[in-house]
């Protein structure tokens, strides 16, 4: 028999927002956090399994910042779309007593506050994304416009770019 995920703060709000989302559980390593294994569990590519991070500007501004799990955040990118002059990761022990929510669940949905979000702009290639549900072991399968409108998030380019030489150089000669 199977189970039913049990509803989070994140499924509950999408659902009062009117908005069509499914769950996606799966088993959880507390040692193996990262995205690629969520990816792998849960059966989606590693681009559409968006991670939620927590980030500040060191004068008091959080913003989330909500990128593919395969790439790494570009903190200079976030400054400028939050218009701020400089973004840092808000360390592990600050993240739960500011979101509510531990590593490896944290999302936009239901937070202690509603801190400004930022989702990447290539969640806009993709028919749905897979985002944090709240809880670990447990994701949000939805639209990317729907994620957007939901957190109100503001789409721009959020991710580095590869470096010139890994770009060029098959065309080196």
């Amino acid at each position: 028999m199977k189970t039913v995920p049990a509803k989070t703060n994140g499924a509950r709000i999408l659902e009062s927002l009117g908005i069509p989302f499914s769950l996606r559980e799966y088993e959880v390593d507390p040692e193996d956090l990262t995205a690629i294994t969520v990816a792998k569990k849960i059966g989606m590519p590693i681009e559409q399994v968006f991670k939620t991070l927590l980030t500040t500007d060191g004068a008091g501004g959080y913003f989330f910042a909500v990128i593919p799990g395969d790439a790494e955040l570009d903190f200079k990118k976030l400054a400028r779309a939050a218009g701020v002059r400089r973004t840092e990761m808000v360390s592990l022990k600050e993240v739960q007593p500011l979101t509510g929510y531990i590593r490896g669940g944290v999302t936009v949905f239901g937070a202690r506050k509603a801190f400004p979000a930022f989702v990447d702009e290539t969640a806009e290639l993709f028919d749905e994304i897979s985002v944090s549900a709240g809880v670990r072991g447990t994701q949000l399968i939805l639209s990317p416009a729907d994620y957007v409108r939901a957190s109100e998030a503001t789409v721009a380019d959020l991710t580095k770019d590869l470096r010139p030489a890994e770009i060029h150089e098959g065309n080196q000669r």
